[in-house]
């Protein structure tokens, strides 16, 4: 059998996949370093997917 136990994850539609970035703010410190900051997408949490709502059979009709 080829078929999956689970279905693939769903990407965020929001960010494609790249959930978590890292942004240069500028410049570097005293060490040579870049200063960077991470930005998380709100969408997602972060992760890169959607949750998908399970679907009870028989419910609400």
């Amino acid at each position: 059998m080829t078929d999956r136990a689970t279905p693939p994850p769903r990407i965020c539609p929001n960010c494609d996949g790249f959930a978590s970035v890292a942004i240069t703010v500028g410049g570097r410190d005293r060490h040579g370093h870049l200063r960077t900051i991470t930005a998380h997408c709100p969408a997602c949490d972060g992760l890169g997917i959607t949750r998908t709502r399970r679907v009870r059979e028989g419910a609400g009709a």
